[in-house]
């Protein structure tokens, strides 16, 4: 009962003067929505940038080239290396890639460009999409149809019309369907190219191999292991020495640096508003400390002891701190789940409770520690003294 009514006591005093209270309250539920949010969907933010931001895509990805030189035995990816690499943890996607020349016939002219024959997973794995028409796919691949996507560098060059989709072009002596442009990259070689269906090209050119593997990483975190752990799963088949794994180390440096920078600074800010809000709680309370030096004397006067004094001043700063941390719970969960919404993926509950336990956690701490001086500082004030004060 007496815990009951320490309670109720702290909550009337704090009720009575919310004015003075309302800034600390609302610096300590800001740090705690904000430390709740940033952790809770940190993995999903990472994910999302990682699909969407094309710089961020590229350096995702790591290309695998088994290295073929004339007279020796061709070596290509077949089915079965490429479900060990789906297994590795990290991987999302991978997709299967074979190059070679072939000839293009435009207005009685011949001309000899790059071919990659690609699989349905490659724009996907490379983040690429259609500038205009549209990319062929699975079904495509299944039924070996003649279909050829061109890139956007390459429609310039050698075709007049721009709108090639739905019109026919002669590769290798045979008609392919131009489904669509490619699009969503910058680099000049893979603009260059035309692209055809993997099962497609391999009936119709002769010695084609594909013995390129692009492999995408869920994240960015997930590229220098997997890069690592590649030559050992793919050298179960064939000769390590043949195996080149590549990929983008200085982009990907580059992009850890800026991310690296932008958690430190997002977690100092929220570190900054506790600490604000902590001392805001320390300040306070050393002023009611001074402007109830009477009422202090009084309650000792009938009786208190200095553990009464301490609890009620020391409760005061717990209320006001963990009452702050639950209004900040609330706005974190709106928050998480407008972020949710707009990331389209479910809430990591899990996570979620996890930093509710760490916040309210933190907040016992900063009533305790911003409340524990001042507390004590009243229950040490002497009666005589208390009492005479003005």
């Amino acid at each position: 009962m007496w815990f009951r009514d320490l309670i109720k006591i702290s909550l009337r005093q704090l009720l009575r003067h919310w004015r003075r209270y309302w800034g600390v309250a609302l610096t300590i539920s800001l740090g705690v929505a904000g430390f709740i949010t940033v952790v809770t969907m940190g993995e999903d933010f990472k994910n999302n940038l990682n699909d969407n931001l094309e710089l961020i895509g590229g350096v995702t990805v790591i290309r695998v080239t088994l290295l073929n030189e004339p007279g020796w035995r061709p070596l290509w990816f077949q089915p079965d290396i490429i479900d060990s690499v789906r297994e590795i943890k990290g991987v999302r996607a991978s997709s299967r890639l074979a190059h070679k020349m072939v000839k293009i016939e435009v207005a009685t002219r011949n001309w000899t460009i790059p071919m990659a024959a690609v699989d349905a997973g490659f724009w996907k794995v490379r983040g690429f999409n259609a500038f205009k028409g549209e990319l062929f796919g699975q079904e495509d691949l299944q039924e070996r149809r003649r279909v050829c996507v061109i890139g956007k560098i390459l429609l310039r060059k050698l075709f007049k019309s721009r709108d090639m989709v739905g019109r026919y072009i002669k590769i290798n002596g045979e008609l392919y369907l131009v489904s669509g442009v490619l699009g969503g990259t910058h680099a000049s070689d893979l603009a260059e190219r035309v692209y055809l269906p993997l099962s497609t090209a391999s009936d119709r050119i002769p010695y084609l191999f594909p013995d390129r593997l692009y492999v995408r990483c869920n994240t960015w975190d997930d590229v220098e292991r997997v890069s690592e752990e590649l030559p050992v799963v793919i050298g179960k088949f064939y000769d390590p020495k043949r195996i080149d794994v590549q990929y983008s180390y200085d982009a990907l440096q580059h992009v850890l640096r800026v991310v690296t920078w932008s958690e430190f600074f997002v977690y100092l800010t929220i570190l900054a508003t506790l600490l604000l809000g902590g001392l805001g709680i320390w300040t306070i309370m050393m002023s009611a400390v001074r402007t109830r030096t009477r009422e202090i004397g009084l309650k000792k006067a009938m009786g208190a002891l200095d553990r009464d004094i301490l609890s009620q001043f020391l409760t005061e700063a717990l209320c006001l701190s963990v009452g702050s941390a639950l209004v900040g719970i609330i706005a974190g969960r709106i928050a998480v789940q407008l972020a949710s919404h707009m990331l389209k993926s479910p809430v990591p509950e899990d996570i979620f409770l996890s930093c509710v336990s760490m916040g309210f956690l933190m907040a016992l701490g900063l009533g305790i520690g911003a409340g524990i001086y001042p507390s004590i500082r009243a229950s040490r004030m002497q009666v005589a003294e208390a009492t005479r004060y003005e």
